[in-house]
């Protein structure tokens, strides 16, 4: 494989000048960047993860769940996923296989902070597990804790769904209320510029809040709206429990059907983009010596 590649480049260079060949190694590195969408589908008896990819298609990730809600990745790429009905929470590897990260919960939803620590949302409480799988309460007194986010300067903030409040946490667990008045908060996301968004179960609706609180109607005309999350190119997708639609936004606002035909969908995420990868490097490496061969044959 690599004598290939080696002879790819030296053919493409010889042909075009070494235009095709970086172009064609770029595109390669670049291709790795697509990231499939991952949705817990709550099917009675045989709860499935399904993986879509960006084009819309479907398979099956992993079965025989019980009642899966939260979804997230880790920095290493493998998904954890919160089965309420088993009351445990499952580590996938990006192969699919299964094993158990914690146990003996009520887990709701899913959310990791910088340090790889995992925050569960847990009957009326928060619960934090290090990637050793220790845990230990974060917050309590809560009243029926939907999603969780994480902010850049990495407050946690909490849907508290009976409230209609948002919560946000310091890392230390301060608490004070960002924004009230969502009649049954669910499903939250960050975008790019740091707009919360967040699903209105009830309400049938997304709400944007910026960082300083201004509220406003994102989306209006749903069915259910729970689990969001944002693809890299800044489009929100939104799982809707009762149609058993995935609905695409773009950042205007326009709405598509991205996938349907599901059960009751609730949680999404979407893989992580990958570092830069020694075949990227690769790629910067192969343009910049043959830029150079030019020059010093020209």
């Amino acid at each position: 494989m690599k004598t290939k590649f080696k002879f790819s480049i030296h053919a493409a260079y010889n042909s075009f000048g070494g235009v095709v060949c970086a172009g064609a190694v770029l595109l390669i590195a670049s291709s790795v960047q697509a990231q499939n969408l991952f949705v817990s589908d709550d099917v009675s008896g045989n709860s499935i993860i399904y993986e879509y990819t960006p084009g819309g298609v479907q398979s099956t990730f992993a079965s025989g769940l019980n009642t899966p809600y939260g979804l997230a990745f880790n920095s290493a790429g493998n998904l954890f996923v919160a089965d309420a009905g088993s009351g445990d929470i499952y580590e996938y590897t990006p192969g699919g296989v299964r094993s158990t990260f914690a146990s003996g919960l009520t887990p709701n939803r899913l959310a990791f902070n910088s340090a790889g620590d995992l925050f569960v949302s847990d009957g009326s409480s928060i619960i934090e597990i290090t990637p050793g799988g220790v845990q230990s309460p974060f917050a309590s007194g809560l009243s029926a804790p939907q999603d969780l986010a994480f902010n850049s300067a990495g407050n946690l903030f909490e849907a508290d769904f009976n409230s209609g409040n948002i919560y946000e946490f310091t890392p230390g667990g301060v608490r004070s209320t960002f924004a009230s008045g969502v009649y049954h908060p669910d499903g939250l996301a960050f975008n790019s510029a740091g707009d919360l968004f967040v699903s209105d179960f009830d309400g049938n609706s997304i709400t944007e809040i910026t960082p300083g609180g201004a509220q406003s109607t994102f989306a209006s005309g749903l069915n259910e709206p729970v689990g969001l999350a944002f693809d890299s190119a800044g489009n929100l997708f939104e799982a809707e429990a009762n149609s058993g639609n995935i609905y695409e936004f773009t950042p205007g606002g326009a709405q598509s059907t991205f996938a349907s035909g599901l059960n009751r969908p609730v949680g999404l995420a979407f893989q992580p983009v990958p570092e830069p990868s020694a075949l990227g490097l690769l790629a910067v490496g192969a343009t910049a010596l043959l830029v150079r061969r030019r020059k010093l044959f020209a």
